[in-house]
């Protein structure tokens, strides 16, 4: 590890090596801090889901041969429920695209929502029903939507796997 990368040293003496998206030392401590899943939104939903009975796999793969996780997966009926950042998922309500590197966040940004609906294309044609939903939303209505899905999800299941009565 060089002097430049040590914690602890002093912002001024970082520089960004070639092609780096951290325009200072701090920006890169922060973005280095940033996690990718189990965030609070997604703790606070899950505990929401859970306590209603439902049980889900945590970043999980929906389809196997897809690279792509969601954050919660109740597979036995088909449903994937991703939380999205409103930073790096370009929220319309509360992005704002940073003055630093600019170039370099607009394309990061595009592709994270180019990417998102890639994935709910390849899941809906995989008979998946995507939930989506902002960092922001009250964890409470958005726990009622995934019950209510999973529900409905369960009885179109046994509707269909229920043989047809005769009089």
């Amino acid at each position: 590890m060089s002097e430049q990368e040590l914690p602890g040293t002093p912002a001024e003496e970082w520089t960004p090596p070639e092609g780096s998206w951290a325009s200072s030392a701090a920006t890169r401590r922060s973005m280095l801090g940033n996690r990718s899943r189990d965030t609070a939104p997604e703790l606070l939903l899950r505990s929401l889901v859970h306590a209603a009975g439902l049980r889900y796999r945590v970043d999980a793969k929906p389809l196997p041969k897809m690279r792509r996780t969601a954050d919660m997966v109740f597979r036995p009926v088909k449903v994937a429920v991703f939380i999205d950042g409103c930073f790096w998922h370009g929220c319309p309500e509360h992005f704002v695209m940073p003055k630093t590197n600019r170039p370099y966040w607009e394309e990061k940004i595009d592709r994270n929502i180019q990417r998102d609906r890639e994935t709910d294309g390849r899941l809906a044609e995989a008979g998946w029903l995507v939930l989506r939903f902002w960092e922001h939303l009250e964890p409470e209505a958005c726990a009622a939507t995934v019950i209510k899905a999973v529900a409905a999800r369960r009885q179109e299941a046994q509707a269909t796997m229920r043989p047809k009565q005769t009089s």
